[in-house]
């Protein structure tokens, strides 16, 4: 593994070793061996995974992060089993899976609620399906309303919900099967700022308080750092593990660490990775023409 290289390991204290140390002792939720996706482009075959290879230990927190174009929403679909792999394996408490299934929870950017279904109902549904009696469904609905914030609404329909109370039912309705793993692609990059950072809580306080290990797609680096114990970096054109980041910022996290020094440090470690030195100065050499005149009473704009 390849962990976090800031000088002299300054913020790899005793105490963040022995917490990674003791992460590494859980048992292995999810592995992923060698996985390779390819599509069939107009020119030929596009590599759009190569060689991936992840153990994710159990109530693990882990987020993964690239540039466009790197394969993020590929890989979590094709562990979810919606797209298939074109060589490696997948396995989930060391069984190989190929195909979606209940043990694996998904949650997407888009708003996926039926909107013809009550809140109560919209979690229901998965559990109705697996067999569960209607009465014990709609008990457990109820608990997971509870859980998320959501006991007054759960007679409201989708329209009737903003866009964080959507997610928080999505997160529910997943999560009421009890899978091994949640797998989140990009759930919270619709919402605005502020309803962002509320659902950031939300999840760590949900994550802390049931048995269950996630995987998260982000392309937001506060919120990698903020939410993760490892943070997957992925470079693009094959989509490529660049690097397994152990994330120093002491648990259980608040907003406030974003402006700590590891916090900062690992950002910006981070960032670095996805946007190497020189690559922003290709911008200063594009061939453009200017359109209008800048030049106005207060003087030049540039």
């Amino acid at each position: 593994m390849i962990r976090l290289k800031l000088p002299d390991y300054k913020y790899q204290t005793e105490k963040v070793k022995e917490r990674f140390s003791r992460l590494k002792r859980r048992s292995i939720t999810m592995e992923v061996r060698n996985l390779t996706k390819k599509f069939q482009g107009i020119d030929g075959p596009v590599t759009a995974l190569k060689n991936i290879n992840l153990k994710v230990h159990k109530r693990e927190f882990v987020c993964v992060i690239g540039p466009s174009g790197c394969g993020k929403s590929t890989l979590i679909r094709t562990l979810a089993g919606l797209e298939e792999a074109t060589s490696g394996e997948i396995l989930l408490d060391d069984k190989v899976v190929t195909k979606p299934g209940p043990e694996r929870g998904m949650v997407y950017q888009e708003y996926t609620l039926f909107p013809w279904l009550t809140v109560k109902k919209n979690i229901m549904f998965g559990l109705l399906e697996s067999g569960a009696t209607r009465s014990n469904a709609e008990s457990e609905a109820r608990q997971w309303t509870s859980l998320v914030g959501l006991e007054k609404f759960e007679n409201h329909y989708p329209s009737q919900l903003s866009g964080g109370m959507k997610q928080r039912v999505a997160i529910a309705r997943a999560l009421a099967n009890q899978p091994k793993i949640l797998l989140m692609d990009e759930p919270f990059g619709a919402l605005d700022a502020q309803t962002r950072a509320k659902m950031q809580v939300y999840l760590m306080e949900i994550w802390k308080n049931i048995d269950i290990t996630i995987l998260f797609i982000t392309h937001d680096l506060n919120e990698a750092v903020y939410l993760a114990d490892r943070v997957v970096v992925l470079k693009a054109n094959p989509g490529e593990i660049q690097e397994i980041i152990e994330v120093p910022v002491p648990q259980p996290r608040n907003p406030s660490q974003f402006i700590t020094p590891e916090f900062l440090a690992t950002k910006h470690h981070i960032e670095t990775l996805i946007h190497p030195k020189g690559e922003l100065k290709e911008v200063d050499n594009l061939n453009l023409v200017r359109m209008v005149n800048v030049k106005s009473d207060i003087g030049d704009v540039f």
